[in-house]
């Protein structure tokens, strides 16, 4: 098992977009923030399988995020 990060986003209609940044091409969207979360899980499910059936490498995870407080 891996540990990818994911970057959630919120637009400015208010919906949310996610994405790996260590799985190019890997993003999925939800209408809240919680759905984004849980269709970017489906997404990155879908996108190792496809890895796989197709033979390419899975690429290991490498990002890190952290969030900084500014004053």
């Amino acid at each position: 098992m891996k540990d990818y990060v994911v970057i959630l986003e919120r637009a400015a209609d208010g919906t949310w977009g996610a994405y790996v940044p260590d799985l190019l091409g890997c993003t999925s969207g939800g209408k809240t923030r919680d759905e984004a979360a849980r269709n970017v899980r489906e997404a990155i499910a879908g996108h190792i399988e496809l890895l796989r059936e197709t033979g390419q490498p899975i690429p290991n995870p490498i990002s890190a995020a952290e969030i900084v407080h500014v004053a």
